[in-house]
């Protein structure tokens, strides 16, 4: 019976009893599927047949089944659109989730100079300073009809409103109306930056929803009000009817409401301490507004317009503007440090600033600009000077804040040029070379650049020391290619270089972009003998009960040393001979030991002087904001003018001190010449130029004491010394 199959089984196959039994199944599943779907596919062709024997009923023809379509694309479309934007507008959305996102770096800062005088205020407002019904209605109507009429009708957006001003603009050629709502501006102003792109107009779309979902209309009006900026270097109405008016803001008229609210457009064009007839125009245009909107009568304004609003003359002020707005951003950073700092934002600051000095920056670059800007094609500036540890004294961002408020010293960056050099050499001194090292002047070939000396002429074997004095451009790329850019860029960071430097080729002679403040803390550690010096504004902090938040000498660590001694020694002594014998002659101070090096990059665009003496170090630097050519000016002639002018004066009437590893007595020059501290016991020695400022500080003091008693006696007095501490001011 082998052959019998039923009898034989092969191994791992099922009987075929079993194979068929699972043959059956899965034909009944599959029959089920089949079924399924046939019977599905007939419900649904039943259910389509009669929605469109249904939708037959509505069929548009001819026109209405034009707009029919087109509503039905657009409806599709616009959701589509609506989701992509709202996932743009995401990142916008985190600043919301802080809980104090209100009152997020909003201080009321008052400034005061080194000696406690008081210099500006920064900051905005708090929203509870000046409660809404007690802002002048003159003021909120002037507000809504210049900015936003339908403020109380739309939520957040305003289409009717965008619609008109995009056929404004159209007829006008240009752009002469604005789409955006109050409470859009309120976003931005809260959330956004002021760039110009399609992904933040998008982002203040969706925040203006936010706000209004989140707020009531008042409190959107409110917070507007608080935080427009409106020139001068304050922000809400309260602080401007202050600094344009000096009147509490629910004292303010209608012409002056117009005035300040012709200012929300464009605060410095239209500022009246900066150009009066174009801030009365702009109120004139104001109130014209408020008669459109229906919110006054002709005749009601009648009287505003005969008699405009008069400015506070400060045209004989010259506030540290610059270096304000710089020291709030320094506040704003020390709150994120110190939670007592962050919880109180009505304070007092006493800064770094010198107003002297600050003036004396001041004129020089005003001074150089007016003689030569035209003439050179220079038409921009900036200055910072610190003392050795990095105290800023003074500090120019620009030719003209009133016309321009980006700080150039701060935030600009730009190309070095030579000036870079010293950090090239300090990483030279640090990996076995000295000033006297020998190397090559020669041509130099790396890939398809070759980096050409100033007159395109090479010298052959020169030491280091002459390298860096006559500014050789070959040395420096030479010496790159021996020990590593990345060192350089590592000594750079050291020293106090903030922005990321391009590892190119070109590095080593000034290719990468720095700011002028960077550079200054930079060659303050040369100024002070190897240790960061750290730029910074702020020496005490106070809030508005007189607490002390925030002290510098107690609340900061040490500086610590970030280069050799006796390497800071050695360039010190090669940047001095630049001063004597190289290309900064015409920085050189009488009876003073200076050092620095000039910068000027390709096609003059950059031109640098940065130098230092044992008490301060100044960064200058000459330029066009557009980046376009300026005639032949380099580091060593306007920089090196304007730093001469400006040191000239920080020098006079001081103790000089002695710059590390540099002797006076070394120098045949400065050896013959008589500094006044050096020869103060001769009795003919020369006095200084001008007074010491502790003397024209106490002599301000005898003054007023002397008005004060004039006043109390109402009589004539003989002019003597009033009760003054002598003692104190010595």
């Amino acid at each position: 019976m082998a052959d019998d199959p039923q009898s034989t089984d092969v191994p791992g196959t099922a009987p075929p009893r079993k194979r068929h039994r699972i043959r059956r199944f899965f034909l009944g599943i599959d029959a089920f599927v089949d079924t399924a779907l046939w019977k599905s596919g007939s419900v649904l062709r039943r259910v389509l047949e009669g929605y469109d024997a249904f939708l037959r009923r509505f069929r548009a023809k001819g026109i209405w089944r034009v707009l029919t379509e087109l509503s039905s694309d657009g409806l599709t479309y616009g959701l589509a659109g609506f989701i992509v934007v709202l996932a743009f507008a995401q990142p916008a959305f985190e600043a919301t989730r802080y809980a104090d996102w209100k009152t997020t770096d909003d201080f009321a800062v008052t400034f005061l100079d080194r000696f406690g005088n008081e210099i500006g205020r920064r900051g905005i407002v708090l929203n509870d300073s000046v409660p809404l019904e007690e802002i002048p209605d003159s003021l909120v109507k002037a507000t809504l009809a210049t900015e936003d009429r339908r403020f109380f009708l739309h939520f957040g957006i305003d289409f009717l409103g965008t619609f008109r001003a995009m056929v404004e603009n159209a007829r006008a050629g240009g752009v002469v109306q604005g789409g955006s709502t109050l409470t859009q501006q309120l976003a931005k102003n809260l959330f956004l930056t002021n760039e110009r792109s399609l992904s933040r107009k998008i982002k203040e779309a969706y925040l203006a929803l936010w706000l209004e979902a989140n707020l009531t209309k008042q409190e959107i009006l409110k917070l507007y009000l608080d935080r427009a900026y409106m020139g001068g270097g304050v922000f809400g109405v309260t602080a401007a009817a202050k600094f344009y008016f000096n009147k509490n803001v629910r004292e303010l008229t209608l012409a002056e409401s117009a005035m300040l609210a012709g200012l929300y457009k464009a605060p410095t064009k239209y500022a009246p301490h900066i150009n009066l007839p174009a801030a009365r125009a702009r109120a004139n245009e104001v109130l014209t507004n408020m008669v459109q909107a229906s919110f006054l009568t002709e005749g009601q304004v009648i009287g505003a317009r005969r008699n405009p609003a008069l400015a506070v003359d400060r045209s004989q002020e010259q506030l540290p503007e610059y270096f304000l707005d710089w020291a709030l951003e320094e506040v704003k950073k020390l709150a994120r440090r110190f939670p007592a700092l962050a919880r109180d934002r009505i304070v007092t600051v006493r800064t770094t600033l010198d107003p002297a000095l600050q003036h004396q920056a001041d004129l020089a670059v005003e001074t150089v600009l007016r003689e030569n800007g035209k003439l050179r094609d220079a038409r921009e500036a900036a200055l910072v000077s610190m003392v050795p540890d990095g105290a800023v004294v003074a500090m120019v961002g620009g030719s003209s804040y009133g016309e321009s408020q980006f700080n150039r010293a701060v935030n600009a960056l730009r190309q070095p040029g030579s000036s870079f050099k010293p950090f090239v050499y300090m990483t030279a001194f640090m990996n076995g070379y000295n000033q006297t090292s020998i190397v090559p002047d020669r041509p130099l070939h790396i890939g398809n650049w070759s980096p050409r000396n100033y007159g395109r002429s090479y010298r052959g074997p020169v030491t280091l020391r002459t390298a860096l004095t006559k500014s050789i451009n070959t040395i420096p790329v030479r010496l790159s290619l021996d020990f590593g850019r990345e060192k350089i860029i590592e000594t750079a960071y050291k020293m106090g270089v903030t922005h990321e430097l391009e590892n190119s080729v070109s590095l080593p002679i000034g290719s990468s972009e720095v700011t002028v403040i960077d550079m200054a803390s930079c060659y303050s550690v040369f100024a002070n003998g190897g240790y960061k010096a750290t730029a910074y504004g702020i020496l005490e902090i106070t809030n508005s009960a007189g607490e002390v938040l925030y002290r510098r000498e107690h609340d900061e660590p040490e500086a610590k040393r970030v280069l050799p001694e006796d390497k800071v020694f050695e360039i010190n002594d090669i940047l001095v001979n630049v001063v004597e014998a190289g290309t900064a002659r015409r920085a050189r101070l009488d009876g003073v030991v200076a050092a620095g090096k000039t910068g000027t990059t390709n096609a003059y665009r950059d031109a640098w002087f940065i130098g230092y003496t044992g008490n301060f170090t100044t960064a200058v630097w000459f330029g066009n904001d557009d980046f376009t050519s300026t005639r032949r000016v380099t580091g060593g002639s306007l920089p090196a003018m304007t730093w001469q002018k400006y040191m000239a004066y920080a020098h006079n009437g001081i103790e000089l001190a002695r710059m590390p590893g540099v002797e006076a007595e070394n120098l045949p020059r400065l050896a013959s010449s008589a500094p006044a501290k050096l020869v103060a016991k001769d009795a003919e020695a020369p006095q200084p130029r001008v007074l010491k400022r502790r003397t024209q500080d106490l002599l301000l003091r005898i003054g007023k004491d002397l008005r004060l008693l004039l006043e109390q006696t109402n009589a004539k007095a003989e002019t003597g010394p009033a009760p003054t501490d002598y003692a104190a001011a010595q």
